[in-house]
């Protein structure tokens, strides 16, 4: 097995020169795996050590067709003779594997953080720059200390466009992710109260998210967004670092968003760049998708991509799963019109990403006359917003104050911060309360009804992807007509 260009990613002399590691054996790998659930024949098995010793399956992967692992000692069970490559530290090689895969590409490397939006944006960046030559990004939110050097380890040589997602929980881990991974452009989505019990103020997220632009060179392009109360501090870095720095949103000089309506399923955007006006459509309801399509679309034209071919592909775009996707579940497998909508934001949650989904649910259009209730309602299932520090609670109030909250039906609440919004809703409107998403799955089916619309949305540690999927199989996804 071989890439697209009959070449390996990997031979064990490559590896070995790049690690400074001993290659046993003579293989070749045309991929790199850190799970032996989603390994694929011919990869190279990294042994990282995080909450389970990958050396514990190196004879698993190994077994499952691995063209060699990558190791810090001959596990038990292995044997003497087994294709490997053996380094001091693997997180260590890893990076070493992922520098080398970086240094050796003439890709144009684009790096993406932000408080919000960053896998969506990085998804959006995929579909517009995939049509144009070969690109390359992260698997999902692959953005942390491992994410990124696994993302460049699996990067071919003859890559022309590279996306890379850089993450955060704490101060300090942007900078060595952007200077790893070199990016010519870099971009930040937003700034927003997530991860605050690790910085004192938003201020410090702010700092924090900047840093990305550190590793730019002179004039390289810094794309922020323009609408944070700290884009100042985002735009002083981008100016420190005598950087082109490109602002966008509705207060954005370069690239300004103009108008923005959202029609059914579809988003549509007049905005203007650099004077020039230009209208681009989104497949998917929101405000911050609306956003984040126009910073990936300043991104991509300062780049020197065609700015034409990315609007249309833009267009198809839809969002990822547990991050907006919509779809209609219907319920009777013998009526068509007993169905119901759910828009699927399970995976993550904080105060800003919270009001944008709720501003897209408060928008979205139910269907009456069908069901036993004969009337259509906006209906949430909200979970906690986790790390948001000694504020939690008042941020989880708040919610109550929202307009778009107050369009809502009804709202269920999961988790022992959500109790704070729970407590502020009219009894109009009050669902039910718990602790547990497990516990608010119990009697599901009577909360629903043909002709809803239905958002779950929380921290993904609160597990309302259970909620999600006891939705999705009270009937069966249909296409929309």
């Amino acid at each position: 097995m071989t890439l697209e260009n009959g070449k390996s990613l990997w031979t064990a002399a490559e590896a070995a020169a790049a690690t400074g590691g001993r290659a046993q054996g003579d293989w070749a790998v045309n991929g790199v795996s850190i799970d032996t659930r989603t390994l694929e024949k011919g990869d190279l098995f990294v042994a990282l050590k995080d909450v389970r010793d990958g050396h514990d399956f190196v004879a698993q992967a190994l077994a499952a067709g691995a063209g060699a692992a990558f190791v810090s000692r001959i596990p038990h069970g292995v044997a003497a003779d087994a294709p490997l490559l053996v380094v001091d530290d693997v997180l260590k090689g890893l990076e070493e594997l992922g520098a080398a895969a970086r240094a050796r590409t003439k890709a144009r490397v684009i790096g993406i953080t932000g408080s919000v939006g960053k896998t969506s944006t990085k998804e959006m960046l995929l579909a517009m720059l995939a049509p144009q030559g070969r690109t390359h990004a992260s698997v999902a939110s692959y953005n942390n200390h491992w994410g990124v050097p696994l993302t460049l380890a699996r990067m071919p040589a003859d890559t022309e466009y590279a996306i890379i997602e850089m993450g955060m929980n704490h101060p300090g881990e942007i900078l060595p992710l952007t200077m790893l991974a070199r990016p010519h452009a870099a971009m930040i989505t937003t700034v927003a109260a997530a991860h605050l019990e690790a910085f004192e103020n938003i201020a410090g997220i702010a700092l924090e998210k900047a840093s990305i632009f550190d590793s730019l060179q002179i004039g390289a392009p810094a794309v922020y967004n323009a609408d944070v109360e700290t884009s100042a501090i985002l735009a002083a870095k981008a100016l420190d670092k005598r950087l082109n720095g490109i602002a966008f949103g509705v207060n954005g000089f370069e690239w300004k968003l103009v108008e923005l309506s959202i029609q059914g399923d579809t988003t549509v955007v007049q905005a203007e760049y650099d004077g020039t006006p230009l209208l681009f459509k989104l497949a998917t309801p929101g405000r911050h998708f609306a956003m984040n399509g126009l910073g990936a679309l300043a991104i991509v034209h300062a780049i020197g991509a065609d700015l034409g071919q990315a609007v249309a592909a833009l267009g198809r775009w839809t969002p990822y799963k547990g991050r907006g996707v919509r779809e209609v579940i219907q319920l009777d497998p013998t009526e068509a019109s007993e169905r119901l909508s759910l828009i699927d934001d399970s995976y993550n949650a904080n105060p800003t990403s919270m009001a944008a989904s709720l501003e897209v649910l408060a928008g979205a259009q139910t269907t009456d006359g069908v069901g036993r209730r004969g009337k259509g309602r906006r209906i949430a299932f909200l979970g906690d917003m986790k790390e948001l520090g000694p504020d939690a609670v008042a941020l989880h109030a708040g919610l109550a104050h929202l307009e778009s909250t107050k369009a809502l039906d009804v709202v269920h609440c999961v988790g022992p911060l959500m109790r704070a919004l729970y407590d502020l809703l009219p009894d109009q409107q009050r669902g039910e309360w718990f602790a547990t998403s497990a516990e608010m799955v119990e009697g599901l089916r009577h909360k629903l009804d043909a002709g809803d619309v239905v958002l779950a949305k929380g921290s993904l540690s609160m597990k309302l992807g259970l909620i999600v999927d006891a939705i999705r199989k009270m009937g069966h996804p249909v296409t929309e007509d």
